[in-house]
């Protein structure tokens, strides 16, 4: 236990999220069980030391484990539970919950066993804690940390402290919005650096970062696919290759005869393999309105624009990768589909939005929301595509 506390203590002192996000403030804390799902790369294990160090400092009272520590191939989470909490402990933070077998029965034997014991574990985004762990489903509070968003991004590069709105809430005062940002810097020169690099916190590592991206992507098939899909190694190719042809596809509707062919599998597994891939954050899948899995998608797109520069850097279309960033911003808290051929996509059912290139080449509808890049400020229904980086 000893061993634990010190690796505790070095990672909580060495830790320093150079950005606060903002989940940390939107989470209960009081919850006795939360899970934290979320991409492969995006910072969850940061987070986790993070709000040891803000909440605890040097507290034995809070402890961080890793389930990648080979103690836990001889022992299980009930067991050290009882002893972490027999020594006055409060507060586990698990990172990588799902590399230990059955954690989730593990998880609520704890929970009915150790009722002064609060635990908070970390998950891939490929889990469903609720739907495929009946046993949490009555007792785990669930919350999904995202990659940065444009506003974060800025925010650690110019020591600013904007605050996100609602997607209403640009849509009614954009002008006023934009207006006090650009009284302070100028966020369209952030912007393309953001769309290539600024989604994955490992940016600011000083390591070549599409390579680290690729290694990333690559974990993210091979562990938080086939490991919690419990899909053997053998199709780990099929997957691989499926996930390239999309991105040299761009985002449209996939042919899923030509894909099965391709991966030499059949129709029903190619539609499996992209609904993990959407599962683990690697695509989106874009639906018209009243349709969703297992039909096929009306437009297959990158999760982020940052994977499109990566994956395939030699056919990246600045339409696509600006459709990218706006689906992957609005996902947070939106329900998005494809729109007809006047509209990119609509929004929550009812709001029409047409991502454009300029301002310059909007022939304005007033029925539409136009999100226009290369334009500092927007007026009417014209609203600047940066901002939506704003939304959470």
């Amino acid at each position: 236990m000893e061993a634990f506390y010190r690796t505790h203590a070095y990672l909580v002192e060495h830790t320093n999220a150079p950005v606060r996000r903002d989940l940390m403030d939107e989470i209960d804390w009081n919850d006795r069980l939360i899970g934290i799902k979320g991409t492969r790369g995006v910072g969850k294990t940061t987070f986790l030391l993070q709000y040891a160090k803000e909440k605890f400092g040097n507290d034995r009272s809070c402890l961080f484990i890793n389930m990648n520590n080979f103690y836990f191939s001889g022992h299980g989470i009930v067991e050290f539970a009882y002893e972490f909490q027999r020594r006055g402990g409060r507060v586990l933070l698990i990172d990588q919950v799902f590399k230990f077998p059955n954690w989730s029965k593990e998880l609520r034997m704890c929970y009915d066993r150790f009722p002064n014991l609060k635990i908070v574990f970390t998950g891939s985004s490929v889990m469903r804690l609720k739907e495929e762990n009946l046993e949490l489903h009555d007792i785990v509070k669930s919350y999904n940390l995202r990659g940065f968003s444009f506003r974060e991004y800025l925010n650690l590069h110019t020591g600013m402290k904007f605050h996100a709105y609602t997607l209403d809430e640009i849509r009614r005062n954009h002008e006023q919005i934009a207006k006090g940002i650009l009284s302070k810097v100028h966020p369209q020169e952030y912007f393309a650096d953001y769309l290539h690099h600024g989604f994955y916190p490992f940016f600011l590592e000083k390591r070549n970062f599409s390579e680290n991206l690729l290694k990333t992507m690559n974990m993210m098939v091979e562990v938080d696919i086939l490991l919690i899909k419990q899909i053997e190694l053998k199709y780990l190719s099929k997957i691989k290759k499926l996930l390239y042809l999309l991105a040299v596809d761009g985002p449209k509707a996939p042919n899923v005869s030509q894909l099965a062919g391709d991966i030499e599998t059949s129709r029903a597994t190619v539609m499996n393999y992209i609904k993990y891939l959407a599962d683990a954050r690697l695509i989106n899948m874009v639906y018209p309105i009243g349709e969703e899995f297992p039909k096929k998608p009306a437009k297959i797109m990158m999760h982020n624009p940052n994977l499109m520069y990566s994956i395939y850097p030699v056919k990246v279309e600045e339409q696509d990768v600006l459709e990218t960033f706006f689906v992957n911003n609005l996902w947070k808290d939106h329900q998005v589909n494809k729109g007809d051929k006047y509209i990119s996509f609509l929004v929550d059912g009812d709001l029409p939005f047409k991502v454009c290139t300029d301002n310059v080449r909007v022939k304005n509808n007033p029925d539409i929301t136009y999100a226009a890049h290369r334009t500092d400020i927007g007026h009417d229904n014209v609203i600047p595509l940066w901002l939506l980086g704003f939304l959470y």
